[in-house]
């Protein structure tokens, strides 16, 4: 039995939420340059050079990318063989979470009662967590902030089986359409199919972790992201929803099997700035 001690991931996860908040992925400055190149509008490509250019001041001056920095979402993979010394995992993430924010600089969004009251909590947290158990003796904790805007214009459809793949394109132009400029585009689409209307939230949140280089190992489904990135692109929404071809710069799509009669699809929007990093203890 492996002890961790509590006190570890509280500072890794508070000194990777200050990061990610600060320092845009070098993968997401080069899909931003990339995607100068089949730019056709001009306003769209001042855009893009102006997300380019908030980057550099933000990463220079240590300052957040973007004044909403988001709902605290974490991954985490504990081994059979892991024991948390101290604090509780739940509890130790959520202390990294309170003190990133506080010694951050990071504007706390969350509030303790989503009907009536609405009030504060004063540090960001709870954090979102999921928990996997798997075997050995690691752990593993990928943290994102999420901010409203994005979450705000991501919806859950389900669909029937005879939809097929036509009707998933379809409906994901539909959610970034009608989403327009509110996630502040140019966007990266976690999409998630099958399982159960639950769980396909849960593969569309966990799909936006990818990084804009990764390549899914599934050949069709990598076509199919593909498929579906140059469907959006052609929808004419562009760089903060003001008009370009660069509506998204990918598309991840994580899938589970499911019900003979049923066909989840759940699309999760993002911003560019794709704040999230990796933990391993």
């Amino acid at each position: 039995m492996r002890e961790i001690d509590s006190r570890k991931i509280t500072d890794a996860v508070a000194e990777k939420l200050i990061e990610i908040n600060i320092d845009l992925d070098s993968s997401i400055c080069n899909a931003l340059k990339a995607s100068l190149e089949t730019e056709e509008s001009p306003l769209g490509e001042d855009l893009l050079q102006q997300l380019l250019e908030n980057s550099k001041i933000a990463a220079k001056e240590r300052l957040p990318i973007c004044q909403d920095t988001g709902v605290v979402v974490a991954f985490v993979e504990i081994g059979e063989n892991v024991r948390i010394k101290g604090m509780g995992l739940k509890e130790a993430i959520n202390a990294g979470v309170a003190r990133g924010y506080e010694e951050g600089y990071l504007r706390k969004s969350m509030v303790s009662d989503p009907i009536f009251k609405r009030i504060n909590t004063g540090n960001n947290t709870p954090a979102i967590i999921h928990t996997d158990l798997i075997s050995g003796d690691k752990l593993k904790i990928e943290v994102g902030a999420k901010g409203g805007g994005s979450e705000n214009m991501s919806q859950l459809k389900m669909l029937k089986p005879a939809d097929g793949p036509q009707g998933i394109i379809d409906f994901i132009c539909q959610v970034v359409e009608e989403a327009g400029p509110n996630p502040c585009p140019p966007l990266f689409i976690g999409v998630g199919v099958g399982g159960t209307m639950e769980k396909a939230a849960l593969l569309s949140k966990k799909a936006l972790f990818f990084r804009p280089d990764y390549r899914n190992p599934d050949p069709e489904l990598a076509q199919f992201e593909d498929q579906i990135l140059t469907e959006v692109n052609s929808l004419g929404v562009g760089p903060l929803g003001l008009g370009g071809r660069t509506t998204a710069l990918g598309v991840n799509i994580l899938t589970y099997p499911c019900h003979i009669a049923s066909l989840p699809v759940a699309v999760n929007l993002n911003c560019h700035a794709a704040r999230h990093g990796q933990i391993e203890l």
